[in-house]
């Protein structure tokens, strides 16, 4: 599969095409403040032309000259709204997925940090683009404007209002700079908080059954209040300043009046300069206010959109992909190196080859990196180094909507989703007749067929969340029919039968001689010495580590020779097979009081002849 051209980061894009939004919104913006001249004006030409003409026509024509402006105002402000608007859904449409996209892809590859932070903080940044908390920036490069008429009209009150609105200014800043230290350590706080409460409701079974709850709760109440302590102490410091430069705004519109007042005295004045000076003031000063005021939710959207760029950044929107025809199977592993930060490599050095239509089997103890190495193999994660190669192409580096239709895969957390059994099994796929017989041929193939049918509405009975109203058992089989759906090439199964019973299992063992039959390649872990009856080679994992890899009879009959070799004890007359599974600790068939006890020292000396 080969992808087209590679394309820049998608938030790149989308903030270099929203920015042909920013002539028009100057425009507007500008259009709507120059109109804001318009009570001052009328104030001052009342003053000049009607008061001292005594002409009532003067006076209608001004207002309906200002009635005209005041309502183009008013539509330029509807207009700049909708803009506004349609610049912050359009900016979800663009990213919601590519974020979606990008969480998903940081979850596979950081299990236990998956989080739908980023798309909270996508409608932060939309609702800021709604809110009135950004007229403050749009109008604030407008305030000379007004501060040029304030000096037309004289100089010392032109210089009066700007001084007053430096210090206002000022004060802006030192509202910036004392909350955003608390403003920041509240929001780190709250998200953890959010990812505390997510994990409770996830796991609320466990929660109520294990008491579990109290303790739970004390955590996330510690979050929450240092959440609180952080929002009070920023609310408490930016309401103080709030109050000061409430005051002296009001403190500045008096002493500009009284100034204004002592001008008229000494005729260097009219009254209505003085009123209009006070109304043009006001709006200079209004963009500075307001931001003071709404200053939480600027800071709250800023720190929203470098989040944004922390995780998608760097990250492409979906591109046309060239899907390549159906593989054959032919798998290889090539050096896989798989190290997580801050520890120890998890896998260190994996090579193998199988050709299509080969079963293996990865066994090991416990830790051993079997699961780790299963979702490499299935392109869920990215190796450190070396390459997983299907037909010759990187799974990492195939694109997921194509590689999904050659590669089924069945985690050891089956992760079903919320819908029917049928749109589970295809993968959510658009149901019509072609697909649906396919959701159908992949469920009798996993033996589930039956068990389906006899549910209330069968391939349409709804599952609820992870597929709540299902058993294990059946949420295992369901899982299998969506791992053998479309007849993939390659098929991984991460223990497909630790929920099943004996006739679950008997289903999966004739699933596995079918696949195996039709060319298909597996990849198998499991832990029972039936399942190894179908598997052609055998590669066992020790500490991340390669031991053994081989057709399955020379790794039994290895196996079984290092047990020997340590114990010093002669060959055993059982078969090679139930020896061989007493090392791996699988179940071979011990009697139900000795089998825990002989997998557990099987399995210890097998590990101490490893490591000999």
């Amino acid at each position: 599969m080969m992808k087209t051209k590679q394309q820049p980061p998608a938030l790149q894009v989308v903030m270099k095409e929203a920015k042909r939004a920013i002539r028009p919104l100057i425009w507007f913006s500008g259009g709507i403040n120059v109109l804001m001249l318009t009570g001052a004006l009328y104030m001052l030409q009342v003053y000049h032309r009607v008061l001292s003409s005594h002409s009532l026509e003067t006076l209608v024509m001004l207002s309906l000259m200002a009635a005209g402006a005041l309502a183009t105002m008013a539509g330029l402000e509807v207009v700049r709204g909708r803009l506004l608007a349609k610049v912050g859904s359009w900016m979800n449409a663009r990213l919601a997925p590519v974020l979606l996209t990008a969480s998903v892809e940081y979850a596979a590859s950081a299990p236990g940090q998956a989080n739908s932070r980023p798309l909270r903080d996508l409608d932060q940044v939309r609702n800021f683009f709604t809110s009135p908390s950004i007229f403050p920036i749009l109008d604030a490069p407008w305030a000379p404007l007004f501060f040029a008429a304030i000096f037309l009209m004289h100089p010392w009150l032109g210089w009066l209002a700007l001084c007053g609105g430096i210090v206002l200014f000022a004060l802006a800043l030192l509202n910036e700079y004392i909350t955003r230290k608390p403003l920041t350590e509240s929001a780190s706080a709250q998200s953890r908080a959010y990812v505390q409460a997510e994990a409770a409701i996830r796991n609320a079974e466990v929660v109520q059954a294990m008491g579990m709850l109290k303790p739970l709760l004390e955590g996330w109440k510690a979050q929450q209040d240092e959440a609180n302590k952080g929002q009070v102490l920023a609310a408490n410091r930016g309401g103080v300043i709030a109050a000061i430069a409430r005051c002296h705004r009001l403190a500045l519109q008096m002493a500009i009046l009284g100034l204004g007042a002592y001008l008229v005295l000494r005729n260097e004045a009219s009254p209505g300069i003085m009123i209009s000076a006070s109304i043009l003031m006001g709006r200079a000063l209004s963009p500075v206010e307001q931001a003071i005021g709404t200053w939480k939710a600027t800071v709250g959207a800023r720190a929203a959109y470098k989040r944004l760029t922390a995780v998608a950044g760097e990250h492409r929107e979906a591109t046309p992909v060239l899907p390549l025809p159906r593989p054959k199977g032919r798998f290889e592993a090539e050096n896989l190196v798989l190290a997580r930060q801050g520890s120890e490599h998890i896998l260190k050095g994996i090579s193998f080859q199988l050709r299509p239509g080969e079963a293996m089997a990865l066994i090991g103890p416990s830790g051993a990196g079997k699961t780790s190495l299963a979702r490499i193999l299935a392109g869920a994660w990215r190796p450190s180094g070396g390459r997983a190669l299907l037909d010759g192409m990187d799974v990492a580096q195939w694109a997921a909507e194509d590689r999904g239709h050659h590669v089924g895969y069945l985690p050891q957390d089956i992760e079903l989703f919320a819908g029917t059994i049928s749109e589970n099994i295809c993968r959510f796929a658009t149901l019509n007749p072609a697909v649906f017989n396919n959701v159908v041929k992949a469920a009798q193939l996993a033996g589930v067929h039956e068990l389906i049918k006899g549910l209330p509405k069968g391939y349409a009975t709804e599952i609820g969340e992870s597929g709540a109203v299902l058993s294990g058992g059946q949420r295992q089989r369901i899982g299998l029919a969506r791992a053998l759906y479309g007849d993939p090439a390659l098929i991984i199964l991460d223990e497909p039968n630790s929920n099943l019973d004996r006739e679950g299992e008997d289903a999966l063992i004739a699933a596995l001689g079918a696949i195996k039959a039709a060319g298909t390649t597996v990849i198998l872990i499991a832990h029972r010495a039936n399942m190894m009856e179908k598997v052609d080679k055998i590669l066992v994992l020790n500490r991340g580590q390669q031991d053994l890899f081989g057709s399955r009879d020379y790794v039994f009959n290895e196996l079984s020779a290092r047990i020997r070799q340590v114990t010093q004890v002669p060959a055993s007359p059982m078969p090679e097979i139930s020896a061989a599974a007493a090392v791996v600790g699988v179940d071979n068939g011990t009697p139900p009081s000795s089998k825990r006890t002989s997998r557990q020292g099987a399995m210890s000396t097998a590990v101490v002849a490893n490591q000999a």
